[in-house]
């Protein structure tokens, strides 16, 4: 199954297209990838960039592009589990020029809203570095808490790793962001 298409006031969340390679590609080469594990290799990016479209048919979750209305491409909101993830994870990456304008928290609501309708879970986690100190404020700002006792993904320690946890009583109403 494709990524659904879900739309909110400003964004489009749709599949992934082979051209946003390129984008992904300038972004993990910037400072902004500081906190994420970014591809050494174009192969190796071809590798986590299937594995987010491949997800969809797998496990009915993976990544979403996040366009603007005027079809600019901005960044990805996922969901998704690899092997070395103890949880179903919800992840954001916003590219450079687009942020602090609440795309990634009206992305990444979306995907949260679609999450609690569409999968048979009742709980996410985000896996943020702790000197992301951007992505910890959307985390709360979607309502997620922090949860020091959760596993980690598989190495990681509470130095490395922050584990927030949504809930979908506590991840906001599309009214948040309208």
């Amino acid at each position: 199954m494709p990524a659904p298409i879900l739309h909110t006031p400003r964004l489009t969340l749709r599949p992934h297209l082979r051209s946003d390679m390129d984008t992904f590609w300038t972004f993990f080469q910037g400072d902004r990838a500081g906190y994420v594990s970014a591809p050494a290799t174009r192969s190796q990016l071809w590798y986590g960039f299937a594995s987010e479209v491949g997800s969809w048919d797998l496990m009915g979750h993976g990544g979403w592009g996040v366009d603007l209305k005027d079809g600019t491409f901005i960044g990805q909101v996922a969901i998704g589990q690899p092997p070395h993830f103890p949880e179903l994870e919800i992840g954001w990456i916003v590219f450079d020029g687009h942020e602090g304008q609440g795309y990634a928290q009206e992305a990444a609501t979306a995907a949260l809203h679609w999450a609690w309708g569409a999968l048979p879970i009742d709980t996410l986690v985000s896996y943020i570095h702790p000197g992301n100190t951007r992505s910890i404020a959307l985390a709360e700002r979607l309502g997620a808490q922090h949860d020091p006792d959760a596993p980690r993904p598989d190495g990681e320690t509470p130095a490395e790793t922050l584990v927030y946890r949504h809930r979908p009583d506590a991840d906001g109403s599309p009214e948040a962001y309208a």
